[in-house]
C-alpha cells in the first residue's frame, strides 16, 4: 500500500530520531499539527470508545475522498493520532480494510511504547475510521 508524502515524511522523521525520547517530543510537535476541532464537534456521537482518553473523530469528503480530523485530551495520543490519520489518509475503503495500525507505529519506531491500552484506543480509532469510511461510500 502506496503511503501519501505526508506519511513518508512522518516515517523519515521518526526514523531520524534515534532515542524514544526524541520520538515522543517529535510525537507532541506532530500532534500540534492537527487540525482543531470546534466545541460543536467536539460532542458524543463524534467521540470514539474504547480509548481510555477522551478522542473525538470526525470526517468529511472532499474532492471525492474521505478527509478525517481528530483530537484528544492527552497530548501524547495527539500525536499518535496525527500519524495515523497522515497514514490513513486518502486511502480507499478496501486500503483503509487491510491496513495494519501495529505495522505503522513499528515502522514509526513506536510500537514497543504503546501500551495495552493506548493500542486498544488506536485500534478502536481505527475501526471507527473504517465505520464513517463505510456510511460515506
Amino acid at each position: 500500500m502506496p503511503l501519501t508524502a505526508q506519511a513518508q515524511q512522518a516515517l523519515e522523521a521518526f526514523a531520524s530520531c534515534p532515542s524514544w525520547e526524541q520520538r515522543a517530543r517529535l510525537l507532541m510537535q506532530w500532534g500540534e499539527r492537527l487540525e482543531p476541532l470546534s466545541d460543536e464537534e467536539r460532542q458524543e456521537h463524534n467521540r470514539v470508545h474504547g480509548c481510555e482518553s477522551l478522542v473525538w473523530l470526525v470526517a468529511e469528503r472532499r474532492d471525492g475522498r474521505l478527509h478525517f480530523r481528530a483530537s484528544s485530551d492527552a497530548r501524547l495520543l495527539r500525536g499518535l493520532l496525527a500519524v495515523l490519520l497522515v497514514r490513513v489518509e486518502g486511502l480507499s475503503d478496501t486500503e483503509l480494510a487491510t491496513l495494519d495500525p501495529a505495522d505503522w507505529f513499528n515502522q514509526l519506531g513506536l510500537q514497543r511504547q504503546l501500551s495495552p491500552s493506548r493500542s486498544n484506543g488506536l485500534n478502536a480509532v481505527l475501526q471507527r475510521i473504517r465505520e464513517l469510511a463505510g456510511r460515506s461510500a
